[in-house]
């Protein structure tokens, strides 16, 4: 918004406010010319606001939501998929009491993860180009789709054709009209807060249950898919796999750290080994694919949560973009831990074009790296230089138990390990690559 006076600055700051906060949250640019903010006003930043053109809807339509259940009720294979609003919405305890009752598999994007605990037995992992076998089969193989604070975006559905090849019937819960339908048609869509839908439809749920015959054999072949074990890798006594990191992390920390990652085949690991059980617990840039943002979001997160583990998760290509941030950790005194999975590549554009371009590999090896240890001791911290698996797990030890410091682990891994599962660009959900099939 622009304001042209002085006297409209408060009023248009509490508007802004209102906005980010509510509906589906996001930036808001208020635009304050020189003069403006050079004039004086008398104080006016009001106690209440009424903006007719911006009414979100919080309730769902109770039309809608009748529907859904009817069709919830019927379905012989439903799924449950869930994505970031769910997490904005802060109806975590919601969606686990509605899939609970369901007793349907649940899946999750990239920025939904914890929303649902992962050590749940009805959550079938992550989705979309890395995710699990039998959470991308289930979602192609649904005759009943949930879509609760999920967007459709081409990293979980794939290709578009290939989703719709396979006929089902969709429910679409959002707080964002323009999502609904945007890039998938959908057959009941609902719009209103996640968290007071979720809580309409538990109360209303009642007998519409799907029949557990049917659901038990739903299940049957979930539990086939798996059986395949999508998530296994090749174990070495020689060099260190990165999903050992993120493995042993896990159980160091207890799953309880706040864990930030910047961007790549560093971030996929997180996401597919780490096992987010609580929301808010794993902060990313998602979509927008922002190298460097791991290390300000531990900053942030730390500030935030100053008695709370913080993780950052990165690689050697993506710390380097914001490495002067380890200044603002000393000068807050933040013990902020670093993972930075070191094998000397941009790690997703090597796999690329290993896979994609006869293995030519152009402008993706990192040939002038510091030393990261020394440059972290340089700016105060502590650094550590771990090369061997056997090491792994008591430099992850020692590191986290560091109440006070901010620690460096390079971690010198293996170079040529790559993320799967993983769905190409152009391909459907159900044609997936995994490990065991190279």
């Amino acid at each position: 918004m622009l304001v042209k006076s002085a006297a409209e600055i408060a009023p248009a700051i509490k508007k802004a406010f209102h906005i980010a906060n509510t509906g589906r949250p996001g930036p808001v640019l208020i635009d304050i010319p020189k003069d403006v903010s050079n004039a004086k006003s008398e104080w006016n930043y009001p106690e209440k606001l009424a903006m007719r053109t911006y009414q979100p809807r919080t309730s769902g339509h109770p039309g809608q939501i009748k529907k859904a259940l009817k069709m919830i009720k019927d379905a012989k294979r439903l799924m449950v998929y869930t994505g970031g609003g769910v997490v904005l919405g802060n109806a975590s305890v919601e969606l686990k009491n509605l899939v609970h009752k369901l007793k349907a598999p649940c899946t999750s994007t990239l920025m939904g993860l914890g929303a649902y605990p992962y050590s749940d037995p009805q959550f079938v992992g992550m989705l979309g180009m890395h995710g699990t076998y039998e959470a991308n089969m289930a979602m192609q193989n649904c005759d009943v789709l949930l879509a609760i604070g999920a967007r459709f975006d081409d990293r979980v559905i794939g290709n578009p054709e290939h989703f719709a090849s396979t006929s089902r019937q969709i429910i679409h819960i959002d707080i964002d009209p323009s999502s609904i339908s945007k890039r998938v048609d959908v057959d009941v869509p609902i719009v209103g807060d996640i968290k007071t839908v979720l809580k309409q439809m538990g109360t209303s749920l009642g007998k519409c249950l799907p029949a557990a015959g049917e659901m038990k054999k739903w299940w049957a072949q979930i539990d086939k898919w798996r059986a395949r074990d999508c998530m296994k890798y090749a174990t070495s006594k020689t060099k260190i796999k990165p999903q050992a990191v993120i493995e042993t992390m896990h159980k160091v920390t207890r799953g309880d750290a706040y864990v930030t990652s910047d961007v790549g085949q560093h971030q996929m690991w997180v996401a597919q080994y780490y096992g987010f059980s609580k929301p808010r617990r794993w902060i990313n840039s998602g979509g927008l694919g922002a190298m460097g943002y791991g290390l300000p979001a531990a900053i942030g997160a730390q500030v935030a949560q100053p008695k709370a583990t913080v993780a950052c998760v990165t690689g050697e290509a993506s710390i380097i973009m914001c490495i002067q941030e380890l200044s603002t950790a000393k000068q807050y005194r933040l013990p902020v831990k670093i993972v930075n999975l070191n094998n000397r590549y941009m790690g997703m554009v090597r796999q690329w074009q290993e896979f994609f371009h006869g293995s030519r590999y152009s402008e993706s090896y990192m040939d002038a790296l510091p030393d990261f240890v020394a440059l972290a001791e340089s700016f105060g911290h502590v650094g550590m230089r771990i090369e061997k698996p056997a090491d792994v797990e008591g430099a992850l030890k020692e590191a986290f138990a560091m109440k006070d410091r901010a620690v460096f682990m390079d971690f010198i891994t293996d170079q040529s390990e790559n993320v799967f599962p993983m769905v190409a660009a152009g391909k459907g959900l159900s044609e997936m690559v995994l490990a065991e099939e190279l």
